[in-house]
């Protein structure tokens, strides 16, 4: 029988019509310039909305030459997981700042450098998991990594999961209060990547700790914007915790690539006995730790407060202009603002009509977000100006109108 009759491609034929049928094919776009409010895809300029380099650190000149000097000092390879060789005196000089950003939320607090976001989440849910059956507490609306996390931990440990309806405290207190046994951990992003969002720490800090439950923190869309200095949502709300865990990512805000976890030192430990991401995971390159030393820096300075503050005044200009008849903005207050559309083809036809006005905001469809909330995701940086964010407001309003 040839390969092209073969049941493998039959079947992989028929998902691409059923993706095809449904409006789900997505595609690759090739970006030839750097993270920026204008930038080159597929060889055209676009007005861009759609990067979570939400300070526009990515492309900082101070980071590329950190980038250089990095490489001249360790190479651009660690050559090895962390365990192995590959953990240089920039890992660790990167990873004791990483702590010293959540020193005064998180009692003898430490840091593991991670690869991504998304490893950061599996390693430390399956860590856990690997103490045995323990009670797992998700909001409904947790990113990917996130429920992939979680599911590898059930898998692996038997975990009871209870999935709770997105920020409802009273359902998550009522449930946990039946559940007898003494592991239990409720899991959160912090700000919810595709609502924008903001979860209620505060009150979700006060349920684990009454029911000495652990509280892990996904702040991947936090880290760098929120707090006085950059330091995330924990410094925003002054919250202090033995129970938190906590996660930031290193290529959204930061600008550069990567993820760590802050918790106290014993959990540090257990997941370099116990993470497999951890253990079997080539380290970071040396010289992406050096750039992330400077970015972090970066934020805490006058430029990064000051980068910060544009952003949320874009934010509020946003918020204050931005207004639809048949579309519906969500009430977010982060850079992270969503318009639901509805259905898959709408979306796709709205994101094409603002792509032939050379202004690119992808269309966000499931299983992404739930079914017939299909949206466009704008995501604001500090270097768009009042201007460039009128300039879509004004394209939005057009085409609204040729839907009615």
């Amino acid at each position: 029988m040839s390969f092209l009759n073969s049941p493998w491609l039959t079947s992989l034929d028929a998902a691409n019509h059923d993706l095809r049928d449904q409006g789900l094919v997505r595609q690759l776009k090739l970006r030839s310039t750097p993270n920026a409010p204008v930038v080159r895809i597929n060889g055209e300029q676009f007005l861009s909305f759609c990067s979570n380099d939400y300070l526009g650190l990515s492309n900082h000149p101070l980071l590329k030459q950190a980038m250089s000097e990095g490489a001249d000092l360790y190479g651009v390879g660690s050559g090895a997981s962390a365990l192995i060789s590959g953990h240089t005196t920039a890992h660790q000089i990167l990873e004791n700042k990483l702590a010293q950003t959540q020193s005064l939320h998180i009692p003898n607090v430490g840091a593991c450098l991670m690869n991504t976001g998304f490893m950061a989440n599996i390693a430390l849910m399956t860590a856990l998991g690997s103490l045995g059956a323990i009670s797992i507490y998700s909001d409904e609306l947790n990113h990917a990594s996130l429920i992939d996390g979680v599911r590898m931990a059930k898998a692996q440990s038997q975990a009871s999961v209870f999935i709770y309806p997105h920020n409802d405290i009273k359902t998550l207190q009522s449930k946990m209060e039946q559940d007898q046994n003494p592991l239990k951990i409720i899991v959160t992003d912090s700000v919810f990547s595709m609502d924008g969002d903001l979860a209620p720490l505060h009150e979700l800090t006060q349920i684990a700790e009454s029911h000495q439950a652990l509280l892990y923190v996904d702040d991947a869309h936090g880290f760098g914007i929120f707090g006085i200095n950059g330091h995330g949502r924990l410094e925003h709300l002054n919250i202090s915790s033995p129970n938190i865990i906590y996660m930031g990512t290193l290529g959204k805000a930061v600008g550069v690539s990567g993820a760590f976890i802050s918790a106290n030192q014993i959990w540090i430990d257990w997941l370099i006995q116990k993470s497999r991401p951890v253990i079997y995971s080539t380290t970071p390159s040396p010289a992406i730790a050096h750039t992330i030393l400077k970015s972090i820096e970066l934020i805490e300075s006058k430029e990064g407060q000051s980068r910060r503050k544009n952003l949320f005044d874009l934010i509020e200009y946003w918020r204050q202009n931005a207004h639809f008849h048949q579309w519906k903005c969500l009430p977010s207050t982060s850079a992270i603002q969503p318009i639901i559309i509805g259905s898959n083809e709408e979306a796709l036809q709205v994101a094409e009509q603002l792509r032939q006005s050379n202004i690119w905001v992808p269309a966000i469809r499931p299983p992404t977000v739930p079914k017939n909330t299909a949206r466009l995701r704008v995501t604001l940086n500090a270097d768009h100006t009042q201007e460039q964010v009128q300039t879509l407001i004004d394209q939005l309003i057009r085409i609204e109108r040729t839907f009615r």
